[in-house]
C-alpha cells in the first residue's frame, strides 16, 4: 500500500513537471480518493457514481417491466380461457333446448326397461357429459332449498303448508351455468 502511494506521488510529480511546487503537489494529492484499495481521481469517482446511479435506475426499470409483462401474460391467458368458454355460449344455450326435449322424452316412457328408453337415456347422458366437458353445469335446485335470486327465477309464489317463506316449493325448469355465468336461471315456485 505504501509502495502504491509512493508510486502515485511520483506520477503526480511527473505530471506537474520537474519544477513543480511542493504545495501544488499536495493539492493534487487531495484530488485523488482511495476506493476499494485503488486510488482514483475525483472526476473518475464522479463518473463511477453517475454510472452506479444509472445502473440502479435501469435495474428498477427492468424489474418493473418484468412485473408488467408477467401481469400482461396472466391477463392474456385469463382472457383466452374466458373467450374460449363463452365463444360457445350461443351453441350451449341452443343445446339446452335439445337437452330439455330429451329429458321430456325420457319422462314420457312408462316402461323403463324398453330398449328405446335405454337408447334415449344413453344419448341424453352423452349430451350432458359433452356439455359438462365444455363448462356447462346444471344449477343445483331442490325442493325446500333457500331461494337464491342469483341462480333461481321465481315465476310463482304460493303459500305452502309446512314450508317457511323464501323456500323453493317446485322446480319448473332446470337452470344452467357456463363457467361462472348463469346462462339460464332455474325457474321455480317459491313459498310465501
Amino acid at each position: 500500500m505504501c509502495d502504491e502511494k509512493n508510486t502515485m506521488d511520483e506520477e503526480i510529480k511527473d505530471n506537474l513537471g520537474a519544477e513543480g511546487v511542493e504545495g501544488d503537489s499536495d493539492q493534487e494529492k487531495d484530488e485523488f480518493i482511495e476506493q476499494d484499495g485503488e486510488v482514483v481521481g475525483q472526476d473518475e469517482q464522479d463518473e463511477i457514481d453517475t454510472v452506479k446511479g444509472e445502473l440502479s435506475s435501469l435495474t428498477e426499470s427492468y424489474a418493473r417491466l418484468q412485473a408488467e409483462y408477467a401481469n400482461y401474460r396472466r391477463r392474456t391467458q385469463e382472457e383466452k380461457e374466458t373467450i374460449g368458454l363463452f365463444a360457445n355460449e350461443k351453441i350451449m344455450t341452443d343445446m339446452i333446448t335439445v337437452l330439455d326435449n330429451m329429458e321430456r322424452a325420457l319422462e314420457s316412457f312408462e316402461d323403463k326397461e324398453d330398449p328405446h328408453f335405454k337408447g334415449v337415456d344413453l344419448v341424453c347422458k352423452g349430451l350432458k357429459d359433452t356439455l359438462d366437458k365444455y363448462g356447462m353445469k346444471e344449477i343445483e335446485a331442490e325442493i325446500g332449498m333457500d331461494f337464491d335470486p342469483n341462480f333461481h327465477m321465481a315465476v310463482m309464489q304460493e303459500q305452502v303448508d309446512g314450508m317457511d317463506a323464501g323456500k323453493i316449493a317446485m322446480i319448473l325448469q332446470k337452470g344452467y351455468i357456463l363457467g361462472n355465468k348463469v346462462i339460464r336461471a332455474t325457474m321455480v315456485k317459491v313459498s310465501q
